[in-house]
């Protein structure tokens, strides 16, 4: 029986159901925290992998209108548990395969621990979708983990490097901000890329 890849629902479904969602660690991202008390992230965002949604509700809790995304029944399961703000819908959706009425609808993209828990063969995937879901001049807030602490690869997270996310990101997107967070969930220390884009106004309505 062939096994599920982490591009299929059941790979992470079966981590709910035994409880081994150990990403998950019971709180929002540190630098995300860290980003939100000096600068605002203002309109709609979309939080795609968003899992039990610790970071939608943060960003939730500063104003944004926040769409968390998981196509794991667990994870929204899990979000909706929460006393979630009036702002944040939890939706079950495959962000690689964006829904047409999600496209062109956000103004943010929060990244954090996806782009890394898909197979590198879905990267493309995954830029096109960003590029689908965001409005004009929408941005993106990312936390890349650009060093995990193992480099298997059949499982994730998914090593990658600053090249190739310059090579996925940049002909569409500008960097305006990039930092090593100061803040990290323990063990992550030094492992994160903080870095916000912009989407290049050539590449609005593109589908690469």
């Amino acid at each position: 029986m062939t096994q599920p890849t982490p591009s299929d629902p059941i790979f992470w479904q079966t981590r709910y159901e035994a409880g081994e969602a150990h990403w998950d660690k019971g709180a929002a991202a540190p630098p995300l925290l860290e980003f939100l008390e000096k600068e605002k992230v203002e309109g709609r965002v979309l939080v795609p992998g968003c899992g039990s949604g610790h970071d939608a509700r943060a960003l939730a809790a500063q104003g944004a209108e926040v769409v968390g995304m998981d196509f794991a029944t667990g994870a929204i399961q899990a979000a909706n548990a929460y006393a979630n703000s009036p702002l944040i819908q939890f939706v079950m959706a495959d962000f690689l395969d964006l829904e047409p009425h999600f496209c062109g609808g956000f103004d943010w993209i929060f990244e954090h621990t996806c782009f890394c828990a898909i197979a590198p063969s879905r990267r493309a995937d995954y830029v096109r979708s960003c590029l689908r879901a965001l409005r004009p001049g929408g941005r993106i807030l990312s936390i890349f983990y650009v060093n995990p602490d193992h480099d298997d690869p059949n499982h994730p997270p998914f090593r990658t490097s600053l090249a190739e996310l310059d090579e996925w990101f940049s002909p569409s997107f500008e960097t305006l901000h990039q930092q090593v967070p100061t803040r990290s969930y323990e063990g992550r220390e030094g492992r994160e890329l903080l870095r916000v884009m912009r989407l290049r106004k050539s590449a609005a309505g593109s589908q690469f």
